[in-house]
């Protein structure tokens, strides 16, 4: 018996392209979503390529610095104060609707232990986006993204993810504090290619716009992606041979014949 999905939850719609935490570390300055995706989903033209709606994003970044208190304050509206370090990996599954389409984030959330990296990273391949977690009261952790961010790309297309650094635990910050952590945060971003934002689990603050920003940039990347692929296959049907062209690869034809006789 077939299973029914239950209904996108009314708070995971996005109509619109949710904005940047700063623009100055933006992955880009639009404003809405590209025309050619906002035309095929209300084409209703989906349904003819379906790859982009469930995309992959691993959370990688330091022992503590907060990775799984940013996703379950997310996916559960919780804050567990009592510590668990993640082993290996954990996962969850996040539902929307982006203009109208069903579109699903698989949250991988991945162990900060160095023992456990090699488990971890495992499941690091195949991600459309990766989010780089660091505490913006630990400056050491910040400094650590870079490493994070090059062992993720070992298993990735590089040209084909989106990437966001994340400062964690705003709220214990002081504002002259953060100031200057932003300062250095912008920098490694900038260097990164990646959007940075700047948030707490603790009272929730900028992590439900994140998440949308997310949900919202990988469903426009995938669409896009998908757009491309598609245009290259019909290119790909209306590709005439010339006499010339026709007569190489009728001679190369021959030749493999005589040799595999």
């Amino acid at each position: 018996m077939m299973s029914v999905l239950a209904p996108v939850r009314r708070d995971r719609v996005i109509a619109e392209l949710p904005q940047c935490f700063t623009k100055e570390a933006a992955l880009h300055a639009r404003s809405s979503f590209h025309s050619k995706v906002v035309g095929l989903c209300q084409a209703q033209r989906t349904g003819t390529v379906g790859r982009f709606k469930i995309s992959k994003i691993i959370v990688v970044g330091d022992l503590s610095v907060g990775k799984t208190c940013l996703i379950n304050r997310f996916c559960k509206d919780t804050f567990d104060k009592n510590y668990k370090a993640t082993i290996g990996v954990d996962f969850e599954m996040e539902r929307f609707e982006v203009l109208g389409v069903p579109f699903s984030l698989q949250l991988w959330d991945t162990a900060g232990q160095e023992r456990f990296k090699c488990i971890a990273s495992t499941y690091y391949r195949g991600a459309q986006a990766i989010i780089i977690v660091f505490d913006v009261n630990d400056v050491a952790s910040l400094d650590h993204t870079r490493q994070w961010l090059a062992d993720a790309l070992k298993e990735n297309d590089p040209s084909s993810v989106i990437l966001f650094l994340v400062g964690t635990k705003k709220d214990l910050c002081s504002p002259a504090q953060y100031s200057l952590v932003e300062r250095d945060a912008l920098k490694v971003a900038k260097e990164m290619e990646a959007e940075y934002w700047a948030v707490s689990s603790l009272t929730g603050e900028n992590v439900r716009e994140f998440f949308f920003r997310v949900a919202a940039l990988t469903f426009e990347g995938s669409v896009m992606a998908e757009l491309e692929r598609t245009n290259a296959r019909r290119i790909g049907d209306i590709v005439r041979i010339t006499n010339e062209e026709r007569d190489l690869y009728l001679t190369e034809k021959r030749r493999r014949a005589k040799c595999c006789q």
